[in-house]
């Protein structure tokens, strides 16, 4: 087999905006996109823990990612959502975002792995940065946020 004929593995990505910032989070994580809805706060949580909601009778934690990533919290607009990601626990976990805005399929190829030398909690949350066309797209490590909330 030449070069040329090299199957590439790819993987989908929804992309999501945050803070004018575009992010990735791996498809086989999520479970479905909901609008948002007013979470009910939960007391002696994580400051970036919103509260919980009950979707379809299942209550679910939701996170903000802003206020994980140390990031100033905004007001919801009518593009925010919740994207409820389910653990390999088969757990749920609601994260919200500013925006969801597509879903794209990158090869190996177009992902670079990140080689910074960022904090170590900064540098755990992503694993690579995704080139569409013309943007970057900082992919999130959702395992490794996951394991986070977990060990906090």
């Amino acid at each position: 087999m030449d070069e040329n004929n090299v199957i590439l593995d790819t993987k989908q990505y929804i992309v999501v905006k945050l803070d004018g910032e575009q992010y990735g989070i791996d498809i086989s994580y999520v479970d479905n996109i909901v609008r948002m809805q007013k979470p009910t706060r939960v007391p002696k949580t994580q400051h970036y823990f919103k509260g919980v909601i009950n979707l379809r009778g299942e209550i679910i934690p939701v996170m903000s990612l802003r206020l994980k990533f140390g990031l100033c919290d905004t007001e919801e607009t009518n593009a925010t959502r919740i994207i409820i990601i389910k653990t390999e626990a088969n757990a749920k976990l609601g994260i919200v975002v500013d925006e969801v805005r597509e879903v794209v399929t990158l090869s190996e190829n177009d992902v670079e792995k990140t080689s910074f030398d960022a904090g170590k909690e900064d540098q755990s949350s992503l694993i690579g940065v995704g080139k569409v066309t013309d943007s970057l797209i900082s992919l999130l490590n959702i395992q490794s946020l996951l394991n986070d909330i977990d060990n906090d």
